[in-house]
């Protein structure tokens, strides 16, 4: 089983040497990993240069976009500039952060979930990060859910759902389509992965009401938004955090922002989240 591995990286000199050592010392080598050193100002090419002339099936790209931290856009237009590099023979794609440590078994374990059922379109670990000396798991990690920090893809299940989407709410979105064609997602918990860099620590003002934004984007309409809102901002303890989504969100309905998904698409996206939220009532 061919794994590919993308990783885009703004500025990682103090994480990316960390993340490729634990994917060298994988008991399952990757077939090729490629580095987008996205617009770095550090030594991220350095680093990612010296693991280049040691494993032939390292790589890096640079790219040249911004110093803004814009969550989705920035992200995912540096991961499709290295799907661009590679060719198509691989069976698994995997959108990976620069800020990970993988445990050595961890592209193994992958594999053998995806050999044992043809149906399973995504599959993970969990994200730990560290607090007060401890590994603890990152609270917004969901069972049901792949962080967008450690996404790895089937490749009919990547080509079917549309590959990925250059916006806020592309790591929901994934998921939401591969469900609507059958596939299978799996996340696994004995996979512990530590996450060094907390998500959304980099994030800047300018992408605060991007959330809201994917929300209608995804065609969640009001309820579901409203929902998914004080959800997400409880989780993350900030009440500004959802005034700042349902401000995203009208904003976006205001201007008439393109959809993510289509009618049909968006119908299954609203019963399904519908579904979630009576079950968990029942």
């Amino acid at each position: 089983m061919n794994f590919y591995i993308i990783i885009p990286a703004h500025n990682e000199e103090d994480y990316i040497a960390k993340t490729l050592e634990s994917l060298v010392k994988q008991t399952l080598l990757p077939n090729k990993v490629v580095v987008v050193n996205d617009h770095s100002s550090d030594n991220t090419q350095t680093i990612v240069g010296e693991y280049a002339s040691k494993y032939d099936w390292i790589s890096i790209i640079n790219s040249k976009s911004s110093d803004t931290h814009l969550p989705g856009s920035k992200i995912i237009n540096a991961f499709n500039k290295g799907l661009e590099s590679v060719d198509e023979n691989f069976d698994i794609i995997c959108k990976f952060d620069a800020d990970l440590i993988f445990p050595e078994h961890y592209m193994e374990t992958l594999a053998s979930h995806f050999h044992s059922n043809k149906q399973l379109g995504m599959a993970s670990g969990f994200c730990y990060i560290e607090k007060n000396d401890n590994w603890i798991l990152e609270n917004l990690t969901n069972k049901d859910h792949i962080r967008g920090a450690l996404k790895a893809y089937r490749k009919d299940c990547f080509t079917q759902i549309g590959k990925l989407k250059p916006s806020m709410g592309w790591d929901t979105v994934d998921e939401l389509l591969a469900k609507y064609h059958d596939w299978e997602i799996l996340t696994d918990e004995s996979l512990h992965v530590k996450h060094l860099k907390p998500t959304g620590q980099s994030y800047n003002k300018a992408s605060k009401h991007l959330q809201g934004e994917a929300m209608y984007k995804m065609r969640y309409g009001f309820w579901i938004t409203l929902i998914s809102a004080i959800k997400l901002a409880s989780k993350k303890g900030s009440f500004k955090l959802f005034r700042d989504y349902m401000r995203g969100y009208f904003k976006a309905k205001s201007q008439k922002v393109g959809f993510l998904v289509s009618k049909n698409e968006g119908k299954f996206i609203r019963d399904l989240r519908w579904k979630g939220i009576k079950n968990k009532f029942s």
